[in-house]
């Protein structure tokens, strides 16, 4: 058994302080196997912003795989954001934005897909998602989870965002490590689709997280995903996908969704409503 954490978009300098000590005394109980951070750790990529996320993850459980998002990338000091990007993250945070955590029960690969050339969207590159995709080969038995910033599809009718472009290649090219799980943020609430929206009869979830702490929600809780892997079954390896949001009234995360996925689907795609079906 294996418990991964996925938080995203904590975005210190815009932060929800109520659920800063609340969120650490949870994820500790949780005891997780490995805790996920998928991406605009701050604001507006300002050196206090960064020092005050390494505080903060220096808290949390470990270990950890954590890569940047697009407000990990100066917006408003242009010299800054194409010269150095990530100068500021790698000196706070970590300089590998595309770690890997692989044990005999999960093999979990982050791709980043922030861009200095692009102010809000995010892109994977086709040798990004190569060098990605090595990191599956000769694996025996373990989950598979791709965890990028920015999503591979957006409820529709939100505006304002798209999804990460390459998103097409990316996942026929996942779809053929047989990738299970694909983590995302970057959109400040909780969206799911199969990966159907892609390649036929591929049915592997492609999740995209709501935000942890930031102020900055779409008028839904403050949330987070936590991954129960069981491989003690007979059958197919059960994923539990479990939702976790703030209830402000009790001053506390709790759970508020639970559901399985086996790591062969047979969902219908109609179960899961439809995607957007843009593709990039």
């Amino acid at each position: 058994m294996r418990t991964i954490v996925q938080l995203s978009d904590l975005h210190f300098g815009a932060i929800l302080a109520p659920t800063l000590e609340p969120l650490v005394q949870y994820l500790h109980a949780l005891q997780p196997d490995l805790t996920i951070v998928s991406g605009d750790l701050t604001q507006r990529a300002r050196i206090s912003q960064f020092a005050q996320a390494k505080a903060y993850l220096s808290r949390l459980p470990s270990p950890q795989l954590v890569i940047p998002g697009n407000h990990d990338v100066p917006l408003y000091d242009v010299i800054r954001r194409f010269a150095a990007p990530f100068a500021r993250y790698d000196r706070y945070i970590a300089s590998n934005h595309n770690p890997v955590f692989i044990d005999d029960e999960i093999a979990v690969v982050g791709v980043n897909s922030a861009r200095s050339f692009t102010f809000k969207g995010g892109k994977l590159t086709d040798e990004a998602v190569q060098n990605a995709a090595r990191h599956f080969d000769a694996l025996h038995g373990q989950v598979r989870v791709v965890v990028t910033h920015h999503p591979f599809d957006i409820p529709v009718g939100l505006s304002g965002v798209t999804i990460v472009k390459g998103a097409n290649a990316a996942v026929r090219a996942f779809a053929a490590c047989d990738v299970d799980l694909f983590l995302t943020g970057h959109l400040h609430l909780v969206h799911r689709a199969p990966a159907t929206v892609f390649v036929k009869d591929y049915h592997a979830e492609l999740l995209v997280a709501g935000t942890a702490t930031s102020t900055r929600a779409r008028g839904e809780p403050n949330s987070f995903y936590v991954f129960h892997i069981d491989h003690s079954r007979q059958d197919d390896t059960c994923i539990a996908i479990e939702t976790h949001s703030w209830n402000a009234a009790r001053n506390c995360f709790e759970r508020t969704a639970t559901r399985s996925a086996p790591r062969t689907s047979t969902v219908s795609e109609d179960a899961y409503g439809q995607g957007n079906g843009i593709t990039a």
